[in-house]
C-alpha cells in the first residue's frame, strides 16, 4: 500500500513509502471492538469529581423538628433525612467509584489496526521523511503542516517526542504530537489527518506488524 509522501521541506517525494498490509489494510466489518477501545480510553481518562453529601455529612439537622408525640405529625429526628428539602442524598455518587474498563493487550492493538486501516481507507495518513524543527518555531511547523495538506484535527506522530517538537505543535489549534508508541484509538478516530514520519512507521511496523 502507497501513501502520500512528502520530505522534510513538504516537497512531494519521489518514491511514496508502503504501507503494512497486516497493520494498515485490515478489513474492518465489525466495529464493536473499535466501539470498546474508544469507550475504554474515555473511561480511563475519566476524573471521578462527583460527590453528594448523605445525611450524615450535610450541615444542620442537630435539633429534632418536633416532639415525638402530640403533634399529630409523623416522627421526625432530623430535618435533614434524605426525604426532606434539604436533606442527604441516597446512593449519590461518592468519589470513590472506579470508571475505569480494561481491555487485553491483543485485543487493544487489534482495535488499533482497525482503526489506522480505516484511516488508511480514507487516505488520512501522510507520511513525512522527518518532522524536523531544530528552532522550534511554531510558524515553521504550521506551514510544514499546511504545505502537505494536513488541516483540521491532525495526529503528528513522532519517533522521539522532545522538547522542540512540543513547543513547535503545543500552540497550534488542532494539532496533538505524540510518539509513536503512543498512538491509540481515540487519538486516531478523531484525526482528520494522520501525519506519521519514516522513522515512526518503523516503530508502529514493529509494534503492531504481523499477528501480535
Amino acid at each position: 500500500m502507497a501513501t502520500p509522501t512528502f520530505t522534510k521541506s513538504g516537497a512531494k517525494a519521489t518514491t511514496a513509502a508502503k504501507l503494512d498490509k497486516t497493520v494498515f489494510a485490515l478489513d474492518v466489518k465489525n466495529h464493536d471492538l473499535l466501539k470498546q477501545a474508544y469507550l475504554a480510553y474515555q473511561a480511563n481518562g475519566r476524573e471521578n469529581l462527583a460527590v453528594t453529601k448523605t445525611r450524615g455529612l450535610v450541615s444542620g439537622g442537630g435539633r429534632k423538628p418536633w416532639k415525638q408525640k402530640g403533634t399529630g405529625r409523623a416522627r421526625f429526628g432530623s430535618s435533614r433525612n434524605p426525604i426532606w428539602r434539604g436533606g442527604g442524598i441516597v446512593f449519590g455518587p461518592t468519589g470513590q467509584e472506579n470508571y475505569s474498563q480494561s481491555i487485553n493487550t491483543k485485543a487493544k492493538r487489534l482495535a488499533l489496526r482497525q482503526a489506522l486501516s480505516l484511516a488508511a481507507a480514507n487516505n488520512r495518513i501522510i507520511v513525512l521523511e522527518t518532522f524536523d524543527c531544530k528552532d522550534g518555531k511554531t510558524a515553521v511547523a504550521a506551514k510544514l503542516l499546511e504545505k502537505i495538506g494536513a488541516n483540521g484535527k491532525v495526529l503528528l506522530a513522532v519517533s522521539q517526542k522532545n522538547d522542540l517538537v512540543e513547543r513547535a505543535t503545543r500552540n497550534l489549534s488542532g494539532v496533538k504530537a505524540t510518539h509513536a508508541s503512543y498512538l491509540n484509538v481515540f487519538d486516531v478516530l478523531n484525526a482528520d489527518f494522520i501525519v506519521i514520519t519514516e522513522k515512526s512507521l518503523q516503530i508502529v511496523n514493529e509494534w503492531l506488524g504481523g499477528d501480535k
